[in-house]
């Protein structure tokens, strides 16, 4: 194999949901550099794949590893690099291992596969073209209605990742900001055995997670369909109006959109006051 570090998606729940090329390279590369070595493992024994070419590389020592790997790479060895399920580097450790890879002259090779947002999308049932993968909200429900505010009038389905002891909390925090009344998909245990796809409005979805405790259980993509539009004004115009209100104070903000997208300078400054001001 190449010298070159190979960022591997690996099974986001069953263990067959792999690739053969993602195989090929966990059976060739001179060393797997994985979050969880233990997990890992897992995943290669099943396989029959050895497991005695592990190396950590997790959130606590990434840039320090990235040194390690850099120097194997630079000696001519391959690596290939995995999270714990999915795609490494999204919304998961592999960021800052491949930045420093490709700043030191090196090649980094792609090797894709599942991916528990893509597989959320496919299964939901929303027809929307357009998706925000925002990941994983804040913890605390402050900030994250704070962060949800600056997406409520996003035209576009809003994508999330949650964890279990959460996802009672952040549905209250969704239906509060956002309304009751758009369409929510909570895709839970995504390929294992006790899957779950449940589309609601949104106002009914935390009365559905209490009816049953298990429900609660397990990784959640959670979707949810995308602010309407405001007659008048295009969703491009009302897009990039939220944006620009992000980073400018409210006329600049109205006359930069007005610029950029045609519409109405009257319709935005409107448009802008509701932002601002949503009660």
């Amino acid at each position: 194999m190449e010298a070159a570090l190979y960022v591997v998606a690996t099974p986001i729940g069953n263990l067959r949901d792999i690739t053969l090329r993602a195989l090929d390279v966990l059976t060739a590369a001179d060393v797997v550099a994985a979050e969880d070595t233990r997990n890992t493992a897992h995943l290669l024994t099943y396989h029959s794949i050895s497991a005695n070419r592990l190396i950590a590389v997790h959130q606590h020592n990434e840039r320090s590893a990235a040194d390690k790997i850099i120097a194997l790479l630079q000696a001519g060895q391959s690596v290939a690099f995995v999270s714990d399920a999915g795609t490494p580097a999204v919304s998961d450790p592999g960021a800052l291992l491949v930045q420093a890879v490709r700043a030191a002259g090196l090649r980094v090779i792609p090797i894709p596969g599942a991916s528990a947002v893509l597989a959320a999308l496919s299964a939901a049932g929303l027809s929307e073209p357009h998706y925000l993968f925002y990941g994983f909200l804040p913890n605390k429900s402050a900030a994250r209605c704070t962060v949800l505010q600056t997406l409520v009038n996003h035209p576009y389905m809003l994508v999330f990742y949650e964890a279990p002891h959460r996802i009672v909390e952040c549905v209250a925090d969704l239906c509060a900001v956002l309304g009751s009344e758009r369409q929510i998909v909570l895709a839970r245990e995504i390929t294992k055995l006790f899957e779950t796809i449940h589309a609601c409005k949104l106002g009914d979805a935390e009365t559905w997670l209490q009816s049953d405790i298990n429900q609660q259980r397990g990784e959640f993509v959670v979707l949810v369909s995308g602010a309407m539009p405001q007659p008048g004004l295009p969703a491009q115009a009302l897009a990039t109006l939220s944006k620009l209100l992000d980073e400018l104070p409210l006329k600049q903000a109205v006359q930069l959109a007005a610029r950029i997208t045609g519409a109405n300078r009257n319709e935005l400054y409107q448009r802008a006051l509701q932002i601002k001001n949503p009660d």
